[in-house]
């Protein structure tokens, strides 16, 4: 016997339906790439979406085409979200920090038929489109009179002449909820990066999850600012759930550096941010100096990777913000877990609250998850054994676009590549990436632990660390260190650092001193590029 309900697909034009009609006047600002403020609402968005719509259906795409963008995050951007899925088309955001061949190459495998772009990106549509004859039409997201002339590229027109003579009313269709809603590529695979396909339920699911309140707790009293790009992960699922609560979002658009994020806070009276920790790392290194404090900032989330214990204590002691640690991948939506503390822990003493906030949290509604060994035999719930972290859910993916890698799955699950622990509370932690983790003599070195002691000396500013091959111990842990400017520390000194924090085999053989290390297109250290660099390095007494 089926239920008596009404059978209404989740779909994404819902969303913005729902937050034109009941939060219609909250704003969305926008810093843009001509460096002024742009101020528009929940209603002009979910207008000019509709407007979109008109101009996809005009340029004569057919349901399910995809539509890409390299935009930074602001309210055209957002327009796109909306009116691209909600017409029954796939949005596939373009991740602009990428090399442009490999921009060419993943246009063409998602046959992309129309680039929208920042004109920050000019420079790569002009390097690429020759490359990508699939595309049809090229959006500059401008004013006509910001168009550059003799650009180069073909059928290009702004977005304010694409979009500005359809009309502002459109009867979003209906079909089926298990349709693709957008895209993205991963580079985390190996080999060609691959695609995880959304669907409209999985990603109004996901938005759901997200806004509970051991989640991201996003209500219609918030300011939001999404730090995290738009092109990674959808934002982390952000627009969707700011539309399903109607909160006020800020976007930083191209300014990123600590400044700017600061006084986008102040101004704006953000209460909620969202972002990876060297974005926060910039953020607070312009706090210090100048003596700041926020006025209305009271909680953040960090993910894309762990945040040091020293960051969690300067947002929470110095500046009172609650940090939420959260962790996911782009075949997750990408939220797997975040952390917050139960009821029992609130009156724990700070150091063993830390301990707490440390792990990436518990798995949210939708998210199953376990450890197991290298055999697939699963591990206990203890918070000491590491095991392999596989995860499976709804929004969870269980293939990649046009099948590409053979199937992922094992047995129904999903295997992150990460090592964690999970403890008894269903706490996870991740102790480093499968490819990551250091052995040595026969026992895993977590990397994460020794680059947080690391960051956490006060003349630190970053730290990776990698395992070096060894005669006797199979590998042992160095860490590469860059040093804040103008700061001084020895290999000596740093060493002596470690004692007492953690175990002596643990305690890295050597500090190597560099001025940069590598970082991905999304902001993640590039711990195979180090490899690569140290390759001739020698462990001392190895």
């Amino acid at each position: 016997m089926l239920g008596l309900m009404q059978n209404q697909p989740l779909l994404i034009s819902g969303l913005i339906q729902h937050a034109e009609r009941h939060h219609g006047d909250a704003e969305i600002v926008s810093r843009r790439v001509e460096g002024d403020l742009h101020r528009s609402s929940w209603a002009q968005v979910a207008r000019r979406s509709r407007q979109v719509a008109h101009a996809l259906d005009a340029t004569n795409l057919l349901f399910s085409d995809r539509v890409a963008t390299l935009a930074w995050n602001g309210y055209r951007h957002l327009e796109l979200y909306f009116g691209v899925s909600g017409s029954g088309r796939v949005l596939h955001t373009i991740n602009p920090r990428l090399h442009p061949d490999q921009i060419a190459w993943i246009a063409n495998h998602a046959e992309d038929q129309v680039l929208c772009f920042d004109l920050t990106f000019l420079p790569l549509v002009q390097a690429v489109h020759a490359r990508c004859p699939q595309i049809r039409r090229y959006v500059a997201l401008c004013e006509p009179d910001k168009l550059p002339r003799d650009s180069g590229v073909p059928n290009l027109v702004s977005y304010e002449d694409w979009i500005g003579g359809q009309p502002t009313t459109y009867d979003w269709p209906t079909f089926d909820e298990n349709s693709a809603s957008s895209m993205c590529y991963t580079s985390g695979t190996t080999g060609n990066p691959k695609a995880a396909l959304y669907s409209h339920r999985s990603t109004t699911l996901h938005a759901y999850a997200a806004a509970l309140p051991d989640v991201m707790a996003l209500s219609a009293r918030d300011a939001v600012l999404p730090v995290v790009p738009m092109f990674h992960v959808n934002a982390w699922g952000i627009p969707y759930s700011a539309a399903l609560t109607g909160c006020k979002l800020v976007f930083p658009g191209p300014a990123m550096d600590g400044k700017s994020i600061y006084e986008l806070i102040e101004a704006e009276k953000v209460s909620y941010a969202a972002g990876v920790p060297t974005v926060w790392q910039m953020l607070l290194g312009h706090m210090k100096p100048n003596n700041l404090r926020f006025s209305t900032l009271k909680r953040t989330v960090i993910g894309g990777s762990a945040c040091p214990p020293a960051m969690i204590t300067a947002f929470n002691d110095d500046y009172g913000v609650e940090v939420l640690h959260a962790w996911g991948m782009t075949e997750m939506s990408p939220l797997g877990t975040l952390c917050t503390l139960k009821n029992r822990h609130l009156e724990l003493p700070p150091e063993e609250k830390m301990k707490i906030r440390l792990k990436q949290g518990r798995a949210i509604y939708g998210v199953d998850m376990k450890i197991v060994s290298d055999d697939g035999q699963e591990l206990p719930w203890d918070g000491k054994t590491y095991g392999n972290l596989y995860v499976k859910g709804p929004w969870i993916v269980r293939e990649y676009f046009k099948g590409e890698g053979g199937d992922p799955l094992v047995d129904g699950w999903f295997p992150t590549g990460d090592v964690a622990t999970i403890d008894a509370e269903g706490y996870m932690q991740i102790t480093d990436r499968s490819k990551d983790v250091i052995k040595s003599g026969g026992e895993w070195i977590s990397s994460i632990d020794v680059e947080n002691i690391a960051v956490a000396h006060p003349a630190v500013a970053m730290a990776a660390c990698i395992g070096m091959k060894h005669p006797k111990w199979d590998e042992r842990p160095v860490v590469a260190v860059v040093k804040k400017p103008g700061a001084q520390v020895t290999r000596e000194e740093l060493l002596k650092f470690y004692e007492g924090k953690t175990a002596k085999w643990q305690i890295p053989d050597d500090v190597i001193f560099v001025d940069a290390i590598p970082l991905g297109a999304t902001g993640k250290m590039l711990k195979t590029r180090l490899r690569e660099q140290l390759k001739d390095y020698k462990l001392p007494n190895s």
